[in-house]
């Protein structure tokens, strides 16, 4: 338990607002290091035979105004490309969608004073006020914390299988403390202890059911 702990503990998380080309958005935001350099996260986030052994296989062409298509998830494009400290893609997810529908997601990567790479994910996006009343930032937070999650195990030396990994006891804990820790977040953030508690059972709900 104590390592999940320290695997929620670890991320700093945070909320915000940002105008995008769809609009007003919400913004989530992470932080971690890890301990390697960010020439190896870098290269971990981009390098399709190492992303898919940590998150999803991946195709397209990393250049800005290339496009990139995850299996089975999101596709958009490159809008900038600094190797080795900041990515910024569009994220589109389905295929009738609207420019409401665009969010964007920007990586950036910096030197810790320890050495350490420090990874900041920055998910932007114009959300349904009555779907963001429900779930509240966990609805996109969990997945993140799932990515940076698997990539922790990758760069210690596992890969990480999502699919095998979230029917596991140590999943619903960890997926459990995230909507709980994004529920810590929405209420920094102003929002009122019973919203926060409402949408913090509702994301657990969804993503660790009880039965």
């Amino acid at each position: 338990m104590n390592d999940i702990v320290d695997r929620i503990n670890v991320v700093h998380r945070e909320l915000g607002a940002k105008n995008i080309p769809a609009g007003e958005g919400k913004v989530v935001l992470l932080r971690r290091s890890y301990d390697t350099t960010i020439d190896d996260v870098w290269d971990a986030c981009t390098d399709p035979e190492r992303l898919k052994r940590w998150f999803l296989p991946v195709t397209g062409e990393l250049r800005v105004g290339g496009t990139y298509q995850l299996e089975g998830n999101a596709w958009g494009e490159i809008l900038r490309c600094e190797p080795p400290s900041l990515l910024k893609v569009t994220w589109i997810l389905g295929e009738n969608t609207s420019e409401k529908d665009i969010s964007e997601v920007e990586i950036r990567l910096t030197t810790g004073g320890d050495g350490a790479a420090v990874l900041e994910l920055e998910h932007a996006a114009v959300v349904d006020p009555d779907f963001w009343g429900r779930f509240g930032p966990g609805a996109v937070g969990v997945g993140w914390d799932t990515g940076l999650y698997g990539l922790a195990e990758y760069l210690g030396g596992e890969d990480f299988e999502e699919n095998a990994w979230q029917h596991t006891p140590e999943a619903k804990d960890f997926l459990t403390r995230s909507s709980q820790a994004w529920g810590e977040a929405h209420l920094a953030s102003g929002a009122s202890p019973d919203v926060v508690a409402a949408a913090v059972e509702a994301t657990t709900n969804f993503y660790a059911p009880t039965s």
